[in-house]
Protein backbone atom coordinates (compact mmCIF):
# COMPACT_ATOMS: atom_id res chain seq x y z
CA UNK A 1 0.00 0.00 0.00
CA UNK A 2 1.40 3.35 -1.04
CA UNK A 3 1.41 6.16 1.49
CA UNK A 4 1.67 9.84 0.72
CA UNK A 5 2.44 12.15 3.62
CA UNK A 6 2.03 15.90 3.23
CA UNK A 7 3.56 18.58 5.39
CA UNK A 8 4.28 22.30 5.29
CA UNK A 9 0.83 23.78 5.65
CA UNK A 10 0.01 26.53 8.09
CA UNK A 11 -1.24 30.06 8.59
CA UNK A 12 0.31 32.83 6.53
CA UNK A 13 -0.56 36.41 5.70
CA UNK A 14 -1.59 37.42 2.20
CA UNK A 15 1.47 37.91 0.04
CA UNK A 16 3.44 35.34 1.99
CA UNK A 17 4.90 32.01 0.95
CA UNK A 18 4.71 28.37 1.97
CA UNK A 19 6.29 25.20 0.67
CA UNK A 20 4.33 21.97 0.82
CA UNK A 21 6.06 18.60 0.74
CA UNK A 22 4.69 15.19 -0.13
CA UNK A 23 6.79 12.18 0.75
CA UNK A 24 5.90 8.88 -0.88
CA UNK A 25 6.52 5.44 0.61
CA UNK A 26 8.00 4.22 -2.66
CA UNK A 27 10.07 5.52 -5.54
CA UNK A 28 8.08 8.35 -7.11
CA UNK A 29 9.55 7.60 -10.50
CA UNK A 30 7.09 4.68 -10.54
CA UNK A 31 4.20 7.14 -10.75
CA UNK A 32 3.20 8.43 -14.16
CA UNK A 33 2.00 11.69 -12.70
CA UNK A 34 1.90 13.36 -9.32
CA UNK A 35 0.05 16.45 -8.31
CA UNK A 36 -1.52 18.72 -5.76
CA UNK A 37 -5.23 19.27 -5.37
CA UNK A 38 -7.06 21.53 -2.96
CA UNK A 39 -10.49 21.73 -1.43
CA UNK A 40 -11.91 24.84 0.16
CA UNK A 41 -14.91 24.69 2.52
CA UNK A 42 -18.11 24.15 0.60
CA UNK A 43 -16.30 23.68 -2.70
CA UNK A 44 -15.29 20.74 -4.83
CA UNK A 45 -11.74 19.49 -4.83
CA UNK A 46 -9.79 21.10 -7.67
CA UNK A 47 -6.54 20.33 -9.40
CA UNK A 48 -3.78 22.83 -8.60
CA UNK A 49 -0.67 21.48 -10.31
CA UNK A 50 0.77 18.30 -11.76
CA UNK A 51 4.17 16.98 -12.71
CA UNK A 52 4.87 13.94 -14.83
CA UNK A 53 7.65 11.40 -14.41
CA UNK A 54 9.38 13.22 -17.24
CA UNK A 55 9.17 16.53 -15.42
CA UNK A 56 6.42 18.19 -17.44
CA UNK A 57 4.29 20.51 -15.34
CA UNK A 58 0.79 21.91 -15.55
CA UNK A 59 -1.05 24.48 -13.43
CA UNK A 60 -4.55 25.74 -12.95
CA UNK A 61 -4.81 29.29 -14.29
CA UNK A 62 -5.41 30.82 -10.87
CA UNK A 63 -1.96 29.81 -9.58
CA UNK A 64 0.17 30.26 -12.70
CA UNK A 65 3.14 32.46 -11.97
CA UNK A 66 2.71 32.06 -8.21
CA UNK A 67 3.03 28.32 -7.54
CA UNK A 68 5.77 25.94 -8.63
CA UNK A 69 5.60 22.15 -8.50
CA UNK A 70 8.81 20.17 -8.44
CA UNK A 71 10.07 16.71 -7.58
CA UNK A 72 13.14 15.16 -6.00
CA UNK A 73 13.28 11.53 -7.06
CA UNK A 74 16.14 10.78 -4.67
CA UNK A 75 13.99 11.86 -1.73
CA UNK A 76 10.73 10.43 -3.09
CA UNK A 77 9.27 13.88 -2.57
CA UNK A 78 7.12 16.29 -4.52
CA UNK A 79 6.98 19.94 -3.55
CA UNK A 80 4.59 22.80 -4.09
CA UNK A 81 6.21 26.18 -3.62
CA UNK A 82 3.48 28.76 -3.11
CA UNK A 83 4.22 32.47 -3.30
CA UNK A 84 2.14 35.64 -3.35
CA UNK A 85 -0.54 33.76 -1.48
CA UNK A 86 -4.09 35.09 -1.50
CA UNK A 87 -6.98 34.45 0.90
CA UNK A 88 -8.69 32.49 -1.87
CA UNK A 89 -5.82 29.99 -1.74
CA UNK A 90 -7.11 28.89 1.67
CA UNK A 91 -7.93 25.18 1.47
CA UNK A 92 -6.85 21.72 2.45
CA UNK A 93 -4.13 20.68 0.02
CA UNK A 94 -3.86 17.04 -1.00
CA UNK A 95 -1.04 15.18 -2.66
CA UNK A 96 -2.04 12.78 -5.43
CA UNK A 97 -0.18 10.09 -7.33
CA UNK A 98 -1.27 8.07 -10.34
CA UNK A 99 0.32 4.96 -11.77
CA UNK A 100 -0.89 2.98 -14.76
CA UNK A 101 -0.07 -0.70 -14.30
CA UNK A 102 -1.14 -3.27 -16.92
CA UNK A 103 -3.63 -0.77 -18.26
CA UNK A 104 -5.21 -0.13 -14.90
CA UNK A 105 -5.09 3.20 -13.10
CA UNK A 106 -3.90 3.11 -9.51
CA UNK A 107 -4.51 6.35 -7.65
CA UNK A 108 -3.32 7.39 -4.22
CA UNK A 109 -4.08 10.33 -1.94
CA UNK A 110 -2.44 11.86 1.07
CA UNK A 111 -4.32 12.92 4.17
CA UNK A 112 -4.14 16.62 3.37
CA UNK A 113 -2.53 19.65 4.92
CA UNK A 114 -4.35 22.86 5.81
CA UNK A 115 -3.27 26.14 4.26
CA UNK A 116 -4.86 29.29 5.64
CA UNK A 117 -4.12 32.70 4.16
CA UNK A 118 -5.26 35.70 6.18
CA UNK A 119 -6.05 39.04 4.61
Amino acid sequence: QVQLVESGGGLVQAGGSLRLSCVASRNIFSFNIMGWYRQAPGKQRELVATITSGGNTNYVDSVKGRFTISRDNAKNTVYLQMSSLKPEDTAVYYCNAKAVVSGLLNEYWGQGTQVTVSS
